[in-house]
């Protein structure tokens, strides 16, 4: 059976990016919540800066939406790269 790369893409790039969407308006709302998460998103994240306003949550949530979307592309085809290879086993 072979994966939809596009749809695991759009669900991986919107789970990702509403989870940065949700932790880091909690932090807005209360500033000890998730704030290791959003600091290590911050350390991967070019210019992102948590806890900053609106915007670093606007910020942060495209990162995660595209960062989402391509990783699960990668993890899409080499899904289907893997399970076209494999031979034998059972049905």
């Amino acid at each position: 059976m072979k994966l939809n790369v596009t749809a695991i893409a759009l669900t991986v790039g919107l789970v990702w990016g509403g989870a940065m969407l949700v932790v880091g308006s909690a932090n807005l709302i209360w500033p000890d919540y998730g704030s290791a998460f959003l600091e290590v998103a911050a350390s991967i994240y070019p210019g992102y800066r948590p806890g900053t306003g609106w915007g670093s949550v606007v910020t942060g949530s495209l990162y995660g939406l595209v960062d989402g979307a391509i990783g699960g592309a990668v993890l899409g085809w080499l899904y289907n790269l893997l399970a076209g290879t494999r031979s034998g086993g059972p049905a």
